[in-house]
This record gives structure tokens, C-alpha cells and sequence, in this order.
């Protein structure tokens, strides 16, 4: 009997934690590795790449296909490069904490799909200028 409470409590508790689903957290976004953002931009689902940093850092060097929305723009107002709050959305900057903060800002606004990967500091992959 006790070993089988033992397994409700244990199935249980992944139910209620989601099993490490990628789906949003009560933040409203969740936070990916690196290396999960980049399993995630192979697929062909529609998922758009967001750079929040400025325009300068966005010219020195950006993953490719990304595109610029600096987090200092995102006020109250959805931006006109994400009309669709249901899109995949993955979202960087340099260090982390600016897209920490796009990311809950756009999930005020009622963005759904908001995956944040921290910052191009760390990135490894492919990156382009211009």
C-alpha cells in the first residue's frame, strides 16, 4: 500500500510540474538552453527569432534570421513585427536580462509562445553582420 501512495505522489508531482514540457510558465515565458533555441529554430513552425538589444549591438553581430525589436521599444504597444500572439517566439539579447525583460513584457501584452535563451555573449553558433 505504501509503496503504491509513494507512486501516486510521484505521478503527481511530474503531472503538476508538466514534465518538463516547454509550455509557458506562470511568468509567462520560459526559459530555454541555448541548445534547446537551436533545436527549436530547425523546425519549420513559423517561430520567429527576436533580438532585443539596440540597433548598433544588432549590426555588430546577430543570429541569422533574426529580427530587431530593442527591448527599450516594447512599451504598452504590441509591436507590428508580431501580429500573431500565438507564434513561436524566441527571444535574445546580449547577457539575458533584457530579454528576460521583453519576454515578460510581451507575455503582459498576451504573447503565448515566448521562449527567452538568454544572450548572444554565449552563443556559439553562426552569427551575421549588418
Amino acid at each position: 500500500m505504501k509503496k503504491k501512495v509513494m507512486s501516486v505522489i510521484a505521478l503527481s508531482a511530474l503531472l503538476i510540474t508538466g514534465c518538463g514540457s516547454k509550455e509557458p510558465a506562470k511568468s509567462g515565458y520560459t526559459q530555454i538552453t541555448q541548445e534547446e533555441a537551436v533545436r527549436m529554430m530547425a523546425e519549420d513552425d513559423g517561430h520567429v527569432i527576436v533580438d532585443v538589444r539596440r540597433e548598433d549591438e544588432y549590426e555588430s553581430g546577430h543570429i541569422p534570421g533574426a529580427i530587431l525589436i530593442p527591448n527599450e521599444s516594447i512599451t504598452d504597444k504590441e509591436p507590428e513585427q508580431l501580429p500573431d500572439k500565438d507564434q513561436i517566439i524566441l527571444i535574445y539579447c546580449r547577457s539575458g536580462r533584457r530579454s528576460k525583460e521583453a519576454s515578460q513584457k510581451l507575455s503582459d501584452m498576451g504573447y503565448t509562445r515566448i521562449y527567452e535563451f538568454g544572450g548572444i555573449n554565449d552563443w556559439t553558433g553562426e552569427t551575421v553582420t549588418g
